[in-house]
């Protein structure tokens, strides 16, 4: 699977999801304190977390007994621009249709 792909399918997650606008939102946080505020369990979180670490979303660092997540922009980056790339690409696929379809009316009118 390439890089967007990767992040594509970690978003596609609703907890995922949910788990990195928190991250976001606080700076870092725990496994521990994310499973009080999602409705999975800590297991669940914890496995989460790694597809979003795998993703390149988030990372981690052991803090003593805890290991704290934060957020890397960089794969988001990446992807944001990725998907600007193809939404240009078809405004202007959209932009020609509707040029063609325009054209081909003025053709019927006269």
């Amino acid at each position: 699977m390439s890089k967007i792909e990767n992040v594509l399918n970690a978003l596609a997650d609703q907890t995922r999801l949910q788990l990195l606008n928190l991250i976001a939102s606080r700076g870092h946080a725990t496994a521990t304190t994310l499973a009080t505020i999602v409705p999975v369990s800590r297991q669940a979180v914890v496995k989460h977390l790694t597809v979003l670490k795998g993703a390149g979303l988030v990372a981690s660092d052991r803090v003593g007994r805890e290991v704290q997540y934060t957020v890397c922009p960089n794969q988001l980056s990446e992807t944001a621009e990725w998907m600007t790339k193809l939404a240009a690409d078809w405004d202007s696929r959209l932009e020609w249709i509707k040029c063609v379809a325009e054209d081909a009316d003025e053709s019927d009118l006269t």
